[in-house]
């Protein structure tokens, strides 16, 4: 089995201290591919230094809304400069939250466009982010020309409604942890839902945690539950899910595994 986590934040403090044995774990359970998604411009460069040292680990770069106030623009710049690497194959997390307002709505929504731009001139994907801002962002990404580069809405907890005008723009719907959880029946529905070819899965580690590890630390190696989970609500086995995941992820993220 091979499987592709592909949001995972690496880069984060709570792994510091157990990367090896975190990614040992990963590989123990299956998992070939994970993407690291930065937050910020100081994230990307971990998240790239973490993919030179790991073999099947790639990084994504960009601005979470939650760090888009006051974003100066050599941010941009540097953004711009860090997705040439050769292990970066998409541009990300990015998107907006209605959740925290930690910028100033208009802001958050100048920062997407800004980053699809730089995405599109750079030809990579993007990885949205989308809390609590479902009709502004969908509305944002039919605007903004996306579907030149497509990608994915991650850790996807809408309607399939939803779900439908996304991939109609090119992109793909992951499922993480939430996933799993006991009250979710409606997430598992759209999971049950979703196209073969439009899948994918994630753990969004070290966050949202799968249960029956709800409020630990998360890691790259429970996307399996992930995987197992949304087999069962679609009536396969969980190689199938991991097989047609990755397939998905690789097609997604075109620079992934092309030098392993």
């Amino acid at each position: 089995m091979t499987l592709f986590d592909t949001h995972c934040h690496l880069m984060d403090d709570q792994f510091a201290d157990d990367l090896d044995a975190v990614l040992e774990r990963a590989h123990s359970a299956g998992v070939s591919y994970v993407v690291v998604p930065a937050v910020d411009v100081q994230s990307a460069r971990r998240a790239i230094a973490i993919a030179e040292q790991y073999e099947g680990v790639y990084a994504a770069v960009g601005i979470h809304p939650e760090a888009a106030k006051d974003v100066p623009a050599s941010d941009f710049d540097e953004v711009e400069r860090l997705a040439s690497h050769e292990k970066v194959v998409a541009i990300g997390e990015i998107g907006l939250d209605y959740y925290w307002d930690a910028a100033p709505r208009p802001e958050q929504a100048a920062v997407l466009r800004r980053q699809i731009e730089i995405a599109k001139r750079v030809k990579r994907p993007v990885i949205i982010h989308n809390r609590e801002s479902t009709q502004d962002i969908v509305q944002l990404l039919q605007d903004s020309g996306v579907d030149e580069v497509g990608g994915v809405m991650h850790c996807f907890n809408e309607t399939l409604d939803v779900a439908k005008a996304c991939m109609a723009l090119g992109f793909y719907i992951s499922f993480g942890g939430p996933v799993t959880f006991k009250k979710a029946e409606d997430v598992r529905q759209v999971a049950a839902q979703i196209p073969d070819d439009r899948l994918l899965v994630e753990t969004d580690s070290p966050y949202l945690s799968p249960h029956p590890f709800r409020g630990k630390r998360n890691e790259p190696a429970r996307v399996r539950l992930v995987a197992e989970q949304v087999a069962q609500v679609r009536g396969v086995d969980v190689d199938t899910i991991a097989a047609l995941t990755t397939k998905n992820a690789r097609a997604l993220f075109r620079g992934v595994a092309a030098n392993e």
